[in-house]
């Protein structure tokens, strides 16, 4: 177990906001795990696990512990002639599992190529792009219930996935599970979907297969989104809104290109880019901080951003939305 103190954050947060941590702590394993959540002065002070903090905005400095998993690693637990099902590390780079699997030839998590973050948080935030969401995939998450210590498996049903959803993100829940593994069940014959974005265009003539389509997800989001290693970002930041049909059909007739998709009898999602960019906001900044000239749904540090900067730009969007359209908007974003 490694524990630091008064430690920047600059590295474990893709906006790239250099706060500190009075405490960094990061486990091997869950016997690590285990222990800590066994120490009395851990619980004494305010805590927060993070990932690659590729969903985080740390307001300022954070006056406790922060905690992160370096458990990583995959292992095969059961196959069949159709299926394969991998148990994850939490602590795995996200896009390094995918590629993984695409490089094995088990189909499902291709599309999710090149998404920032974590094994772990995939099961949080139900992650998704062009048409896939971790959930498709996953059937366990395994975690610990900080309060008592005890370690419990949550089967697929358990963890009431929507979309960007989780029992993991319900207000009673938020951070008092700590993952330690994911399983994914993958396919040795997948369907492939590309018939999201441009997938299918990127791809051309040539066969589709597991390798082209993620070769074309990389491919898409490079050209459409900001490398967090070059400029601090957290890629979408807002949350996709739900509206009532009803609503969304009158305000079909003033904006005829509107898009949306369809979610139930009642309810369309629409675009919060589409929303954002009606207003006229790309290239907006407040302080340090801009909307993204190309990608509209993604706020970007333009070098010398504080975490205030960009949660004030965010508020200003979301004011300006709901004024044009009576649509609120919601950060995906954690804000800490």
């Amino acid at each position: 177990m490694r524990i630091e103190q008064n430690y920047s954050l600059l590295k474990h947060n893709t906006f790239g906001l250099n706060v500190k941590t009075g405490y960094f702590v990061e486990y091997d394993n869950e016997a690590d795990l285990q222990r800590l959540l066994r120490d009395e002065y851990f619980f004494s002070q305010q805590f927060w696990h993070i990932g690659q903090g590729s969903n985080l905005l740390f307001l300022g400095d954070f006056d406790g512990v922060i905690v992160h998993s370096a458990i990583r690693g995959i292992e095969k637990v059961e196959e069949t002639e159709d299926f394969v099902w991998l148990k994850a590390g939490a602590g795995m780079d996200w896009d390094s599992f995918v590629d993984h699997c695409v490089q094995n030839g088990w189909g499902g998590l291709e599309n999710l190529s090149l998404i920032p973050g974590e094994v772990g948080a995939s099961a949080v935030q139900n992650i998704g792009a062009y048409g896939a969401e971790a959930a498709d995939c996953i059937e366990e998450v395994h975690a610990y219930f900080i309060e008592t210590g005890e370690k419990r498996i949550f089967s697929k049903t358990e963890c009431k996935y929507a979309y960007r959803f989780s029992f993991f993100k319900q207000p009673e829940n938020r951070g008092k599970y700590y993952i330690t593994h994911v399983v994914y069940k993958l396919s040795k014959h997948p369907e492939l979907r590309l018939d999201y974005g441009n997938i299918r265009e990127c791809i051309g003539a040539g066969a589709a297969t597991l390798e082209t389509v993620r070769a074309a997800v990389i491919s898409i989001r490079k050209a459409k989104l900001p490398d967090p290693a070059e400029t601090g970002n957290a890629g979408s930041f807002f949350v996709n809104p739900y509206i009532n049909k009803e609503y969304y059909e009158n305000l079909k007739k003033r904006y005829p290109d509107m898009p949306h998709y369809p979610v139930d009898e009642k309810m369309v999602k629409v675009p919060a880019a589409w929303l954002i960019d009606r207003c006229g906001l790309k290239g907006k900044t407040k302080g340090g901080a801009a909307v993204h000239e190309k990608q509209s749904l993604v706020i970007i540090n333009r070098g010398n951003a504080s975490g205030k900067d960009i949660a004030d730009l965010a508020a200003e969007i979301c004011r300006i939305v709901k004024k044009k359209f009576a649509v609120e908007l919601q950060p995906e974003v954690n804000y800490i």
